[in-house]
C-alpha cells in the first residue's frame, strides 16, 4: 500500500470555467506535468476526485467526461509522467434528470470517490492528500481524515482572500498552485514531517 495525492480537478489541474462542456475548454495548466513527476517520484499515487453533476443537469454527457479525461491523461503520458486514477460523480441530488438526480455517496463531500480509489489502487488512506481550490474540498479532506492542500488558482484566491476567516478550520498547506504544493510537501516528506 501506498499513499495517494487526491486532486480536484476543474481549477486544481485545469483552467476553472464553470461547466467545461466542450474539450476546448479543458485548458491544462503549464505545471501540472511538472508537479504530477514530483508526487510520482514521491511515490504517491495520484488519484483525480471530481464532481460533475453537469452531467446530471444535462448539460453534457458522461461521454463527453470520458473524452475530456482521455485527453488528460494523454497529455500526462506525453509528458512521462504517471496518473494513477480518475474517479467522478455525474450525480446531483435536487437537479438533473433520470438516473444521475439521486442522493449518492460519491458526490463530494461525500467519501464515494476515494472510498472507491482506496479500494481498486490499494491506498494508505491515512498518509494520503487531498489538494484542492475550494474550501468545500478541505471539507472533504477532513471527512477522511486526509491532511488538505488548498491552492489558490481556480476559485482560491478569492475563496482565500474573502472567506478564509469564515472557514471553520484552516488547510493544512496553503500554495500558489500544485506545483507550489508539490514542492512543499516533497520538502516535508525530505524532512520526515510527512511519512
Amino acid at each position: 500500500m501506498r499513499p495517494a495525492i487526491f486532486l480536484d480537478r476543474d481549477g486544481t489541474i485545469n483552467e476553472e470555467m464553470g461547466y467545461i462542456n466542450h474539450p476546448d475548454r479543458f485548458i491544462i495548466f503549464p505545471f501540472v506535468a511538472k508537479s504530477i513527476k514530483i508526487f510520482n517520484d514521491m511515490n504517491y499515487a495520484v488519484v483525480v476526485v471530481t464532481n460533475q453533476s453537469g452531467i446530471a443537469r444535462g448539460y453534457f454527457d458522461e461521454a463527453l467526461v470520458q473524452q475530456i479525461h482521455s485527453l488528460f491523461i494523454r497529455h500526462i503520458e506525453e509528458n512521462n509522467v504517471r496518473i494513477d486514477g480518475i474517479y467522478y460523480c455525474p450525480h446531483h441530488p435536487t437537479e438533473g434528470k433520470g438516473i444521475y438526480k439521486k442522493e449518492c455517496n460519491c458526490r463530494k463531500p461525500k467519501p464515494g470517490m476515494v472510498l472507491k480509489a482506496v479500494n481498486d489502487l490499494h491506498i494508505d488512506l491515512k498518509n494520503s492528500i487531498m489538494i484542492g481550490d475550494r474550501y468545500k474540498d478541505m471539507e472533504f479532506a477532513r471527512g477522511l481524515n486526509l491532511k488538505s492542500v488548498f491552492v489558490q488558482t481556480g476559485y482560491g484566491k478569492g475563496e482565500f482572500k474573502y472567506q478564509n476567516h469564515l472557514w471553520q478550520f484552516q488547510p493544512y498547506i496553503v500554495a500558489n498552485n500544485l506545483l507550489e504544493a508539490a514542492k512543499v510537501i516533497d520538502a516535508q516528506k525530505r524532512k520526515g514531517i510527512l511519512k
